[in-house]
């Protein structure tokens, strides 16, 4: 059987843009596998900030093009001439906040040396599936298990079989084949002298690692507290749209909208059960996304009409106004979708605001526990590692910064023979542990805080440390 020098389990952007990084430093003797059946439109519009542009840059400046290329400019989404920005305003509809976030590239690359955009994950997927050969990514193959041999991994999967449900995924992961009565399960392996999990939050690569240790508790991802509620393609009222319009949205595509006070310098209080609502508006359709702390049973079997009914009661309990409850109330039921969401904690403290809805590991013994991201020739990327809820809209772009620092340590490791090195493949990944882990902490804190921030100074520096960086500076330093 072939031993590849790298396989890499998960054909997620951050799976993808590590076996890029590789690829293009030399690395060649890879591959990519990914359970889906077939790469199909799936998923939801994502944020690109500067930080994980400047990783992609770092990985390989073609293919930072062609993402770039493949974004697209929310001007486009305005209902005005004037520059879109995202603002965050109160159930009145006031500005709760003294600075609003703008959607331009430019605006940003202004203030942090490089900018910011949208692009489809799909879309993403796609381009940088598109900068590999075809050959390299391999579809239908489910990673069931993995398995140390001596001086190599052994990586299990199954092929043409029934896709498990995953309760974590942003969309429905179920792919039945055509004449699937027809295809039988078969079992493959492929060996390799690493392997990298980028199989997301869900990951089995991890629940192996962690199984029988004293992590295990931590082997499948929390449930935070909050669960997202959505719906698009509503039409309302004329009434109804021009109030949300010239209430809420004014000249922008987007808003959100916040029952928390206003952000001052000495608003130190943060209420754990705040609720957020985004608006948005394609042309004559509405559509909203709501982040709210529920308990998981009370979501258990809800959807179509009854989890309207709960949205709307909810937004009545904390004071959102009639004409978000009616734009709630007119949403088509098949239209509704609703998510969990969930975090893989980089460190098991009292750091993160957690509401009271959340279900977590909490025993004393673990109160300090840092889960590990590595175990001999094997390394957790991306949400495998790390997942958690998107309120920072840095689950992408945080695992593009992992990308580009693994591509880059397991690239030196061949560069000196040391593929073969269980020393030097140890002391790889422990650097790799020691550098994202605090930016992770930061970037979770500030993630469960859901922008809670004390003062606009304390949101301006938090965008300074995790846009700002010199990412190309700081991953050189480590080889």
């Amino acid at each position: 059987m072939k031993i590849y020098d790298v396989v890499i389990v998960g054909a997620g952007p951050v799976g993808l843009a590590t076996a890029i990084g590789l690829y293009s430093r030399g690395i060649t003797n890879i591959l990519v596998i990914d359970k889906t059946r077939a790469f199909q439109k799936v998923g939801q519009a994502i944020d690109l900030a500067p930080n994980g542009l400047k990783a992609l840059k770092y990985i390989d400046c073609n293919t930072y093009q062609a993402v770039k290329a493949a974004g697209f400019e929310p001007s486009k989404l305005a209902n005005s001439s004037e520059k879109p920005k995202w603002e965050t305003r109160n159930t009145k509809g006031e500005k709760i906040s003294k600075s609003s976030i703008s959607l331009e590239y430019d605006d940003w690359y202004e203030i942090y040396g490089e900018g910011r955009t949208h692009i489809n994950w799909y879309d993403l997927q796609t381009a940088l599936r598109k900068q590999l050969p075809s050959d390299l990514v391999v579809a239908n193959r489910r990673c069931t298990n993995i398995v140390a041999e001596s001086d190599r991994i052994r990586i299990d999967c199954l092929c043409n079989g029934e896709i498990e449900a995953n309760p974590y995924a942003y969309w429905d992961e179920n792919q039945p084949a055509e004449n699937n009565d027809s295809l039988k399960s078969i079992s493959k392996s492929f060996l390799a002298k690493l392997v990298v999990a980028a199989d997301g939050i869900n990951s089995r690569i991890r629940q192996v690692l962690y199984q029988n240790s004293p992590y295990s508790d931590f082997a499948k991802p929390e449930y935070s507290g909050f669960t997202a509620i959505s719906c698009g393609g509503i039409e309302l009222p004329e009434a109804i749209a021009n109030e949300l319009q010239e209430t809420f949205l004014k000249h922008n595509g987007v808003v959100s909208i916040s029952n928390e006070g206003d952000i001052s310098e000495d608003n130190n209080s943060g209420n754990k059960n705040i609720s957020k609502l985004i608006l948005f508006r394609r042309e004559s359709k509405f559509g909203y996304l709501i982040h709210v702390p529920l308990p998981s049973q009370e979501l258990k079997d809800r959807s179509g009409q009854e989890l309207i009914d709960l949205t709307v009661q909810k937004l009545e309990e904390i004071d959102f106004p009639l004409s978000l409850r009616k734009l709630v109330a007119k949403s088509p039921p098949e239209a509704m979708v609703k998510r969990l969401y969930h975090i893989h904690r980089t460190n098991i403290s009292d750091s993160l605001a957690f509401p009271e809805t959340a279900n977590l590991v909490n025993k004393k013994d673990r109160e300090g526990i840092e889960p590990i991201w590595h175990q001999d020739r094997v390394v957790l990327v991306g949400d495998a590692a790390h997942g958690m809820p998107p309120f920072a809209a840095q689950g992408a772009n945080q695992g593009l910064e992992d990308a580009a620092v693994i591509s880059t340590l397991i690239a030196d490791l061949a560069k000196h023979n040391d593929l073969d090195n269980t020393d030097a493949i140890s002391a790889a990944f422990l650097k790799y542990e020691r550098l994202r882990r605090p930016m992770m902490q930061i970037v979770q804190e500030a993630t469960m805080k859901r922008y809670l921030f004390s003062s606009e100074r304390e949101l301006q520096d938090y965008s300074k440390q995790v846009y700002a960086r010199n990412l190309e500076e700081i991953i050189t330093a480590l080889v």
